[in-house]
């Protein structure tokens, strides 16, 4: 037991200086905007996830080295093609949490074909043909701040500050902000100008037309944002703008508006922008060194392991896919198999689930929960390992006439039990209490004679003896 708790501690200082965002890069801009869905069903369910997914894996790639990628789906009528897009202020890092965010967004258009997706930061858009060209459509709408009324004074300096940004755009690689200053006050008015990165000089300068003449309508308000097909285009009396860089030391992706030399990428290290899911510290190699040099190396496993147990993540060794990432079976080279689930984070509140569930799992051992063997926080993005149960989830088996023939009453009987006896553990463990909160089908896993096993501690919260109650947030299974 010493030893276990042990393992837990050093488990758990690695995570938490591993995945925490360092705090000089703030907050995201994360916040959704407006979400637009379109209106056609897929032809093939089936194939459109497939599809789907693809994409979204596809995307994935190359957000961390850019901030701007677009994928073209195959042929067929399910096809699905993808643009996501950072607006130019935003670091890489923050670009990549944005998109992460976004990406789990994009799931409330289900079961259309289509999506749009702008947040403060970020675009994400998806659909059956190819639209990286398109500059204008029907959706093309102004969302107004309500709060505030700003004086003739704001309005005048407003104005200015769009009439800069809009013209200075397209001969800016579709980028640039403004500020202009209120008269005799101590305000300013703060623009923001983004035309997707697909879009030619001429289309990029016929959006932003477009977009100025719609933003326009939400004067006198204090706030107002367009949200145009081919671009973004924002004015606020709160410079919610990332500060001009004034060297290369931040991380990531920096641009700012130079009259000579225009939009400038600076690129620190690739390897540290792709980490972004498991941010990179001059500590963190010193507590994986150690890790190394104890006797507990078995409970961290090696990116590169486990890249090659699942064959570099073959779709083929594809077991489940959710909101949060994807499972995949392993073989490591003693011939163990494992169940490798690969994360991504949208925000912070995703890391410390994260952190959550690794705690809690490695806490915990019972004949009915999943074991946890270990993780891997090393590479571009954080794994769990965990054993792997042959028979997958219980609901494969309720809703599949043919395998449901395997459950007869004795079976589903047992089954009850055991979840009933891993949820009791958990209950009334001595040493923490833990609540899971998301017990349903596809989270209880059956091993090769078909008994229980309760898997997705993500949501789990768990408390000391002397708490009455807890205060439970939304919560999602990683």
């Amino acid at each position: 037991m010493e030893k276990s708790r042990t393992g837990s501690s050093v488990i758990i200082m690695i995570l938490v200086n591993l995945l925490l965002p360092d705090a000089s890069l703030g907050e995201p801009r994360a916040q959704v905007v407006q979400i637009m869905c379109g209106n056609q069903l897929p032809h093939k369910v089936a194939i459109f996830i497939q599809n789907f997914v693809q994409t979204m894996e596809n995307l994935t790639a190359q957000v961390p080295t850019s901030g701007f990628s677009t994928s073209l789906g195959s042929s067929g009528l399910d096809t699905v093609h993808g643009l996501v897009q950072c607006y130019g202020d935003l670091s890489l890092p923050e670009c990549v949490l944005c998109f992460a965010h976004a990406r789990t967004v994009i799931h409330s258009c289900y079961p259309f074909h289509s999506g749009k997706v702008y947040l403060d930061g970020f675009f994400l858009r998806t659909g059956n043909y190819n639209f990286f060209q398109e500059y204008t459509g029907q959706s093309d709408t102004a969302v107004c701040g309500n709060r505030t009324q700003k004086s003739f004074a704001f309005q005048v300096s407003a104005r200015q500050a769009v009439v800069q940004a809009v013209s200075a755009a397209p001969n800016n690689n579709g980028y640039a902000r403004s500020q202009v200053p209120v008269s005799r006050t101590n305000e300013s008015a703060y623009v923001l100008a983004d035309c997707w990165r697909s879009l030619s000089a001429s289309s990029c300068r016929a959006c932003l037309q477009n977009a100025f003449a719609s933003i326009l309508g939400c004067l006198p308000w204090s706030e107002g944002r367009a949200l145009n097909t081919g671009c973004f285009l924002r004015y606020s009396d709160t410079n919610f703008l990332n500060p001009i860089p004034k060297n290369g030391s931040s991380r990531g992706l920096e641009c700012y508006k130079n009259e000579k030399l225009g939009t400038r990428v600076r690129q620190k290290n690739a390897k540290d922008l792709v980490a972004i899911f498991c941010i990179g510290f001059s500590d963190a190699e010193k507590l994986v060194r150690t890790l190394h040099d104890s006797s507990l190396n078995s409970l961290n496993f090696k990116y590169s392991t486990l890249e090659k147990a699942t064959g570099s993540f073959d779709e083929a060794n594809k077991l489940g896919q959710g909101g949060f990432g994807t499972v995949y079976k392993g073989v490591l080279q003693d011939g163990r198999e494992i169940a490798v689930k690969r994360l991504f984070f949208n925000n912070k509140h995703r890391v410390r689930d994260f952190y959550n569930e690794v705690n809690i799992i490695s806490s915990v051992e019972h004949k009915n929960l999943v074991r946890l063997l270990g993780c891997s926080c090393s590479g571009p993005e954080s794994l769990l390992v965990n054993e792997l149960l042959p028979n997958k989830s219980l609901d494969l088996f309720i809703f599949d006439p043919s395998k449901g023939k395997a459950l007869n009453w004795e079976k589903r009987f047992e089954i009850i039990i055991g979840t009933a006896e891993g949820l009791v553990y958990l209950h009334e463990n001595t040493n923490t209490r833990i609540i899971h909160r998301d017990i349903k089908a596809s989270n209880i896993l059956l091993d090769s004679r078909l008994r229980a096993k309760i898997a997705d501690f993500g949501l789990a919260r768990s408390f000391q003896e002397d708490k009455s109650h807890i205060s439970t947030a939304i919560a999602g299974t990683l």
